[in-house]
C-alpha cells in the first residue's frame, strides 16, 4: 500500500454520498458565533516535546541545549528551532497547559482528536468529519475533508461521506481523477448510461436507503473527476520560490496544498508529520523536525493572511501528549501528558498570548489546565459548531460532538 486512495478507496469514500443525510442532517445543527469556514490541522505525530518547541525552560536542567528566542508576542518566547514561526506567533496563541493523562499513543490521538476517550461501543467522529458535517458547501466538488501524509481518526458513526480522503504524497497526483487507459469520453459517458438503466430497474426492485447510497456515490464521483477544481491538488502550479518558502518535503508542500485546498472550499484539511516519538537522540531528531515545522507552519500563517484567508480559516497545531521535562540517558525525552503545548489561530481566535503555565521546569501545571474536550470546544467555537446540539447515531444513541463538560477556553476569544 502507497497510502494514496486506489479505487475500491475511492468508492469507500464515496458511498456515504446521500447515506449521511439519512442518518444525521446538518441543518439540525445550532450555529455558534464562529467566523471561520475551514479547518487546517497540523498533527505531530508521535508526541512532540514542547520543551523544546512552544514551551522552553531556559537556566533549567530540563532546558536541554536549546536556547529560547524572542517573538512578535509580547513576553512570549520559544524554541530557536522555530524562528519564522516565532514571527508569526502575534498570529497565534499557545496553550502551554494541555492536560489528558494518557500516555498511550493511539488512545491519546483518539482523544485529542475526538474528544473522547476511547470506547468499545461508540465510533466518535474526529474534528475533521464533525467539520466537514457541519460545514456543507454545496459549491464544493472535491471531499470536504482531507488528510495528507497519515491516516485520520476517522469519521465514525457520521459514516463514511464525512471520511477524509486520504493522500500520502502531495507531489504525487490523486490517482483515478481521469478516464481509464483506452476510454475516451465518449465511451466513458455510454458507460455511465448504461450503468444508470441497470440501476433504476435495481432501485425498483430494491428500494431502501443502501440503492439509493449507491447510486449516490457514482453521481458524486462522476462530479467530482469531470471538476476543475481538481486542479487544486497540483502544488506544482505554485511558484517555485512560495513552494521552496513551505519546505519541499512532503509536510512542507503538504501545508502549500493544504492552502490550496482551503481555497477552492475543502472544510477540512489535515496534514501529519510522524517522528516525534524521541525516546532517543530528542536534539538532533528535534532539529529535523521543527525545521519542517517552522518552514510549513511559519509560511501558512504569512500566506493565508496575504490572501485574505487567515479570518476564514482555523489553523491549529496538535500533538497527542508532550514529552518529559527530565532528559533521560539516551538524550531523549519519554511520554508526558500533563503540562504539553499546542498552538492555533485564524478566525476569531485572538493570537499573540499564551495560555495556562507551567512550572519553572516544567514539571508540572501552575496555572490554567486545559483538556482535550476544552481544546476541540475552542476549534467548534471559532468554526460556528454548536457543541450542546444531541445527535443520533444509526442505532439510535443520543450524542454530542464533544462531552457536555467540555467548554472552550475563553481567553481564546478575548480581545
Amino acid at each position: 500500500m502507497n497510502g494514496q486512495p486506489n479505487r475500491r478507496e475511492f468508492v469507500r469514500w464515496t458511498v456515504g454520498a446521500g447515506l449521511g443525510s439519512l442518518l444525521l442532517t446538518p441543518e439540525a445543527w445550532g450555529k455558534g458565533p464562529g467566523r471561520a469556514e475551514h479547518l487546517i490541522l497540523l498533527t505531530m505525530a508521535g508526541g512532540m516535546s514542547q520543551t523544546d518547541t512552544f514551551d522552553p525552560k531556559p537556566g533549567s536542567a530540563s532546558a536541554g541545549p536549546l536556547k529560547a528566542i524572542k517573538t512578535s508576542a509580547r513576553g512570549v518566547s520559544v524554541s530557536e528551532l522555530l524562528p519564522r514561526v516565532a514571527e508569526q506567533l502575534e498570529h497565534l496563541a499557545l496553550i502551554r497547559s494541555m492536560a489528558t493523562r494518557e500516555g498511550a499513543h493511539e488512545r491519546a490521538q483518539y482523544l485529542l482528536r475526538t474528544g473522547y476517550a476511547p470506547s468499545g461501543t461508540v465510533s466518535h467522529p474526529d474534528v475533521s468529519s464533525w467539520t466537514s458535517y457541519s460545514r456543507p458547501n454545496p459549491k464544493l466538488h472535491l471531499p470536504a475533508a482531507i488528510c495528507i501524509g497519515g491516516r485520520p481518526q476517522g469519521p465514525g458513526f457520521l459514516g463514511v461521506e464525512h471520511a477524509p480522503l486520504l493522500i500520502a504524497d502531495p507531489l504525487r497526483p490523486v490517482e483515478n481523477l481521469r478516464y481509464p487507459e483506452g476510454v475516451d469520453a465518449e465511451r466513458f459517458d455510454r458507460r455511465r448510461r448504461l450503468l444508470e438503466a441497470v440501476e433504476r430497474k435495481f432501485r425498483r426492485e430494491h428500494p431502501g436507503r443502501d440503492t439509493a447510497g449507491h447510486t449516490n456515490v457514482y453521481a458524486k464521483a462522476d462530479r467530482l473527476i469531470h471538476s476543475p477544481q481538481t486542479q487544486a491538488f497540483d502544488v506544482s502550479q505554485e511558484p517555485q520560490r512560495l513552494r521552496e518558502a513551505y519546505g519541499l518535503g512532503r509536510f512542507g508542500q503538504g501545508c502549500l496544498l493544504a492552502r490550496r485546498l482551503t481555497e477552492v472550499g475543502v472544510r477540512a484539511v489535515e496534514v501529519v508529520l510522524g517522528g516525534w516519538d524521541t525516546h532517543q537522540d530528542c536534539f538532533s531528531r528535534h532539529r529535523d523536525l521543527c525545521a519542517q515545522l517552522d518552514a510549513g507552519l511559519g509560511t501558512l500563517v504569512a500566506d493565508l493572511r496575504q490572501r485574505d484567508l487567515w479570518r476564514k480559516t482555523v489553523v491549529v497545531v496538535l500533538t497527542e501528549f508532550g514529552r518529559t521535562p527530565k532528559i533521560n540517558a539516551d538524550e531523549g525525552r519519554d511520554h508526558f501528558a500533563v503540562g504539553w503545548s499546542v498552538a492555533l489561530g485564524g478566525g476569531p481566535i485572538q493570537g499573540g498570548r499564551a495560555i495556562g503555565r507551567t512550572a519553572d521546569d516544567g514539571g508540572k501545571i501552575v496555572e490554567r489546565p486545559v483538556s482535550a474536550g476544552e481544546l476541540l470546544a475552542s476549534v467548534y467555537t471559532a468554526l460556528g459548531v454548536d457543541v450542546q446540539q444531541e445527535q443520533y447515531t444509526p442505532e439510535g444513541r443520543p450524542m454530542h460532538p464533544l462531552p457536555p463538560e467540555a467548554k472552550p477556553v475563553s481567553e481564546l476569544f478575548a480581545s
